[in-house]
């Protein structure tokens, strides 16, 4: 049986501890050992042992890529739980401790954003190139925007392997519970609905989706745009809102702790990202639902949404864009069923986490010569 550790220094619940979960609910559990190394009191671990796996717990690397001093943490680790690969997600200590050690390194790369030109041109490429491709036998980009970056600083293509991320599907609610949603929500019956789930920060674009709410409540579309997450940029999303007399039509909710409720309401989701996006999580989760998306055009949000299909993708930083095509699907219900059927039958062959964890199964075994033959 192959072993596999992965090794993650955050000590919240992200993304990347998102995929890990995820992952760990539909791993191969026949051919594979899978153990977790995680920051002591991080928030993943009673998450990941209720899923039945053993986790090691190091008085370091908490939110730190690179930290010297976890290496002979993590080696210690290694050394107990002997593993053949050591699966890294945003920790370049334990791809240090992993080659010391011999194990065979993959490495996640969960955001996208665009390198700094140092580090995409002469000597910053050669040294960024020649740490990532000896640091790591084989690297996974969740979306090819995220490969793009890779590669812009001087990582071997043939090192990576795009696996877009997957997600257990939601629930679907009933009439009546769709109804007390609502109510919640404070969303009229005669109102369409639209949300944008990310956290509340100026590269999320949250600016242009309260534009974009104005654009239409002054074209007097009966809708309501709401707002889950908290952030950096909660009081300026405000004073927007209020500054544009929006306070009947966008509506600010918090963290949500469950997205369901939010997710069935809803009959357009909305992504307006121009600075970190990779394969978005919440955007599959309401695709599982039959929910379209109008995006922005940066990141991964190009491998998720096909303009046409189960949405559109606009320009960054184009609020009239978003409104006219959030307007269409308000408006046009043909169009609409069609991009429903269309959105859940993409989710369905590409976006589940079946299909993920599957994927991250095949690179190990492949990387450990289990499917050579």
């Amino acid at each position: 049986m192959l072993k596999v550790l992965q090794v993650c220094s955050d000590t919240n619940i992200g993304g990347a501890g998102k995929c890990i979960l995820t992952y760990l609910k539909h791993c191969n559990k026949k051919e594979l050992e899978i153990a977790v190394v995680l920051p002591k009191d991080s928030l993943l671990k009673p998450e990941v042992e209720a899923l039945g796996f053993k986790v090691f717990e190091i008085d370091a690397m908490a939110d730190k890529s690179l930290d010297m001093a976890a290496v002979k943490k993590l080696l210690a680790v290694f050394r107990e739980f002997k593993p053949d690969i050591v699966h890294t997600h945003a920790s370049m200590s334990a791809r240090i401790a992993a080659r010391l050690f011999g194990a065979k390194i993959v490495y996640t790369r969960h955001s996208v954003f665009p390198p700094s030109p140092k580090l995409t041109h002469g000597i910053g490429k050669l040294v960024c190139g020649l740490v990532n491709n000896s640091t790591a036998d084989k690297i996974i980009a969740v979306a090819e925007a995220a490969k793009q970056n890779i590669c812009d600083i001087g990582v071997s293509d043939k090192k990576i392997d795009v696996i877009l991320n997957g997600v257990e599907p939601q629930t679907k609610y009933s009439a009546k519970e769709i109804t007390a949603a609502k109510a919640e929500y404070k969303i009229p019956d005669d109102c369409k609905c639209t949300a944008i789930v990310a956290r509340l920060n100026e590269v999320k674009g949250h600016k242009y989706f309260v534009e974009a709410a104005r654009i239409l409540k002054d074209r007097g579309v009966k809708a309501r745009f709401l707002i889950a997450g908290t952030g950096d940029m909660e009081e300026s999303i405000r004073k927007q809102i209020a500054e544009n007399k929006l306070e009947d039509y966008v509506i600010m909710l918090g963290f949500l702790t469950n997205v369901a409720p939010l997710m069935n309401v809803i009959d357009v989701q909305a992504n307006c990202s121009f600075g970190t996006e990779a394969t978005s999580l919440s955007l599959l989760e309401g695709m599982s639902l039959g929910k379209p998306a109008v995006v922005s055009d940066f990141g991964g949000n190009p491998g998720v949404i096909k303009s046409g299909k189960n949405g559109y993708i606009v320009p960054t930083h184009d609020a009239t864009a978003l409104a006219n095509r959030l307007e269409e699907l308000f408006t046009n219900e043909k169009l609409y069923a069609e991009m429903s059927k269309t959105s859940l039958e993409i989710f369905n062959s590409t976006f589940t986490a079946a299909v993920y964890a599957e994927n991250i199964d095949n690179i190990y075994l492949n990387l450990g010569g289990k499917n050579n033959g």
